[in-house]
């Protein structure tokens, strides 16, 4: 079959796909790179004549004293050779075909704040050059000692070559005078510039770059080993075809990835008004038509998972507002649940556990964030809890092994973990006041970095956590499967929002964390509402599960017609 019919195929397949345009994009440039993007004209002048002129113009320039004699690169090995190119291509090494291989500055000068623009990896992306936001301007001294290195002219090629490798664009005529930093590369070539900048970015290109970066944190192609990439080099005038094919190709591509853009952000938008009337609902009626639309348009809206995680959120919004079940009438009130726990307290204040709790003014009528169902009561985080408290404020003795010591890093998944961490000494353990002991039934709550995280502590492991965790300490009547899904609602986030303090690092006091009003639904209905939202968040893991098994459908579709290539 004609690979343009393929390829107009490939593309009703790739609009399907999650990563189709940009698996489309790889292809077209593979195909381009391999000659089988446009035909070849038997009238063209073949690339070795090409060849032939680029010497002669490297010889005439390092006569003339404007670029020095290039050392011989080793001829390439017909092992070398990726794949057959059409009898006027040739294979070639990126320095041959070079009158300029060079990198930016190894020792960039002050930043002047005015001046010309000093470039960095940063401000080129596949083909495109910002130049409004340089990594720092340079003064005309400074330019003209850099640009001597450079000497960058419009047509010359730009090409990443540390951190973010292969990311290649031209310089256009119009562009301001600058100077480079050394994680970019500049090329001049007497080939097609944009055919070169196009080449640079396809896939043979980029393998190459990862296969012969060095470095660890941040990985970088030495301009020699830059010099001994292999070109697929087409007659002139069939990279002048080329590149306009490419363009044509690419302006589809940008047009599938805004369409699909338009029709994903359309779900998004259309769901989240469907999710705002639903917890907006007046009454009841209006819960119910906002209910039934969902369930109506249930297929199309939860095809996103953006959309999945939008409605866990939601099912927790409507949770702690007492819509997520009915009421039942015989349930007895939030109030008696509150009387066993302040009862237990008591208790352990009388054994000396825990210190009389500073009491807090009660949540007045307009303090309420909303209005609850009959038997519910709006209470302080502080009166639900024997104490919420944190870790130790002093920094605590190292050990080889003992008791782990957590930070926040082995909890900002929402589960204690204990890779990588920390032990202190059995003899401080025990030292620690009971309330700094987490253990079975508690919840732990991150106040520092990556604040807001509940953690419901399922085991009876010891461990104790660093002071920017706080430790929510429970009585055996504390509600704590019910107060870890309403710590992860939307509500006590936006909460935890409002009081955080601190600029570089915000931090949630606790003095914040203990007046948080919450929410007390009646015993029994709190168990009604753990039941459904763990049903909900099952439902919710096979909508991602199904999401992600369609998408994977998609994807080895357009892997299947990939290989008819």
């Amino acid at each position: 079959m004609n690979i343009q019919v393929l390829l107009e195929k490939y593309f009703d397949v790739a609009f399907a796909a999650p990563n189709g345009v940009k698996k489309l994009r790889e292809l077209i440039l593979s195909l381009a790179m391999q000659g089988k993007l446009v035909a070849q004209d038997p009238h063209d002048v073949p690339a070795s004549e090409l060849l032939k002129e680029i010497e002669a113009e490297k010889k005439r320039l390092v006569k003339e004293g404007k670029i020095k004699q290039s050392k011989p690169l080793p001829e390439i090995k017909p092992d070398e050779i990726p794949y057959d190119l059409p009898k006027s291509w040739e294979w070639v090494k990126l320095g041959s075909i070079s009158t300029k291989l060079t990198d930016g500055s190894h020792n960039p000068p002050k930043d002047s704040g005015i001046g010309y623009p000093m470039l960095s990896s940063q401000n080129v992306n596949f083909g495109k050059i910002d130049f409004s936001n340089p990594s720092r301007y340079v003064s005309d001294e400074d330019f003209l000692s850099e640009n001597k290195r450079t000497k960058i002219a419009p047509n010359d090629v730009l090409l990443t070559i540390v951190a973010s490798l292969g990311r290649p664009a031209v310089v256009p005529e119009n562009a301001p005078k600058f100077v480079l930093q050394r994680s970019v590369a500049v090329i001049s070539t007497p080939i097609n510039s944009d055919y070169l900048c196009k080449h640079l970015g396809s896939p043979i290109c980029i393998n190459y770059y990862l296969n012969h970066g060095k470095g660890t944190a941040q990985k970088g192609i030495y301009l020699g080993k830059l010099g001994e990439m292999l070109i697929a080099l087409p007659p002139l005038a069939e990279q002048r075809r080329i590149v306009a094919k490419i363009d044509e190709l690419m302006a589809r591509c940008d047009e599938l990835e805004k369409l699909r853009g338009n029709l994903n952000q359309k779900q998004i938008t259309v769901h989240n008004a469907a999710l705002n009337r639903l917890l907006t609902a007046k009454d009841q009626s209006d819960f119910n038509t906002a209910w039934q639309f969902i369930t109506q348009n249930f297929g199309d809206l939860y095809s996103v998972k953006e959309n999945v995680a939008e409605l866990r959120k939601a099912i927790l919004q409507l949770a702690v507002m007492g819509k997520l079940v009915p009421q039942d009438p015989i349930d007895r009130p939030a109030s008696e649940l509150l009387k066993k726990i302040e009862k237990e307290k008591e208790r352990l204040v009388k054994e000396g556990k825990i210190k009389e709790p500073k009491t807090l003014s009660k949540i007045t009528i307009e303090e309420e964030p909303y209005d609850l169902p009959k038997g519910w009561q709006w209470v302080n985080l502080q009166d639900l809890f024997a104490v919420v408290t944190d870790g130790d404020h002093q920094a605590p003795p190292k050990s080889d092994d003992g008791i782990p010591f957590l930070v926040i890093g082995n909890l900002n998944t929402g589960k204690v973990t204990l890779e990588g961490c920390r032990f202190v000494p059995h003899d401080y353990f025990e030292s620690l006041d009971w309330g700094r002991k987490p253990s079975a039934n508690d919840i732990l709550y991150t106040v520092t970095g990556s604040y807001g995280i509940p953690i419901f502590i399922d085991s009876n492991l010891e461990f104790c956590v660093q002071r920017h965790v706080a430790i929510l300490k429970s009585v055996k009547s504390s509600p704590v499967e019910y107060l870890t899904h309403l710590l992860k609602s939307k509500y006590a986030l936006q909460y935890a929002i409002s009081v955080a303090t601190g600029i570089a690092q915000k931090t949630v006091p606790l003095s914040g964390l203990r007046k948080m009003p919450i929410a007390v639904p009646p015993i029994n209905e709190q168990h009604r509402i753990v039941i459904k939202i763990n049903r909900l968040m099952a439902l919710c893991d096979n909508l991602e599960k199904q999401i992600d098994e369609t998408n994977s459908k998609k994807t080895n579709l357009l892997n299947t017609v990939m290989t008819k290539f």
